[in-house]
């Protein structure tokens, strides 16, 4: 796993599986994580390195349901999780399924060392909307936007005081968009817009997947992202994949994503 300090109150961890990351935010005597890496090590280094670093953790969020973005808890069992309106319907309609796959994961891969993953007491957050860090007269709030597509939840967050923005599984510069059960090109799409206005005040983009990115790098993804969607529609499996991101996994993602425009296509 790679720790990398984007700025004195932002660290960014990269999972060395599926380069998953974690990101690490203070505001004064507090602090969040939003989403996590993947094995045990590389969440218990999370939290010796925020020790160390003198990062409080007041509470996590995560952008989305998926397992590989729900770890955090492990690390971290005394805080609270916050996730947007449309996680935490997804949580309470499938129940355990986070679960379940971790433990698959972890048959997979050998892990046999896990702490369970608990995700009682989950805090729903409104979005649209913002969460403030910290004395209100700090000026200290995340903003929060709806970033379903990839699946039918999401919550992108945006660091205004650090313009940095945390979009969850968008804007990867090592994964083509997934399309999910649950997900949608349309609502992918109208995400893919939505971060398009934010990145006109972003600096630094951090996606679910892959080393952050300056804003300008991030821009050109998400017109790759953009024509690979529209693409794919017209297209299906023709449809060709963004350059850089033509691997033999990227090409199986594609595979899945072309079943599902042929099964579900877009209203």
């Amino acid at each position: 796993m790679r720790a990398l300090s984007v700025h004195a109150d932002l660290i960014v961890f990269v999972s060395r599986y599926w380069q998953t990351t974690c990101t690490a935010i203070r505001a004064g005597d507090e602090g969040f994580v939003i989403d996590s890496p993947i094995y045990p090590d590389e969440l218990e280094t999370v939290r010796a390195v925020l020790e160390e670093a003198g990062f409080p953790v007041s509470g996590l969020l995560a952008t989305h349901a998926d397992w590989d973005h729900l770890l955090a808890r492990i690390a971290f069992p005394e805080a609270s999780l916050g996730v947007g309106e449309s996680t935490a319907r997804r949580l309470a309609d499938e129940p355990g399924a986070a679960q379940r796959e971790l433990r698959e994961f972890d048959d997979e891969q050998y892990v046999d060392d896990r702490p369970p993953l608990a995700l009682g007491g989950i805090q729903t957050l409104p979005v649209p909307g913002r969460l403030s860090l910290g004395p209100d007269e700090r000026g200290h709030e995340l903003e929060l936007y709806p970033a379903d597509g990839h699946t039918p939840d999401g919550t992108a967050f945006y660091v205004p005081w650090l313009k940095v923005l945390v979009c969850g599984d968008y804007l990867s510069p090592v994964e083509i968009p997934w399309l999910s059960p649950g997900g949608s090109v349309d609502a992918y799409l109208a995400t893919l817009e939505r971060l398009r206005g934010l990145l006109e005040r972003t600096e630094t983009v951090v996606p679910g997947h892959g080393r952050p990115q300056p804003s300008a790098e991030a821009l050109r993804l998400l017109e790759e992202d953009t024509a690979y969607l529209r693409a794919l529609t017209a297209q299906g499996e023709d449809a060709p994949l963004p350059a850089g991101r033509r691997t033999k996994a990227q090409r199986r993602i594609h595979a899945g994503n072309a079943e599902f425009v042929a099964t579900r296509p877009p209203s």
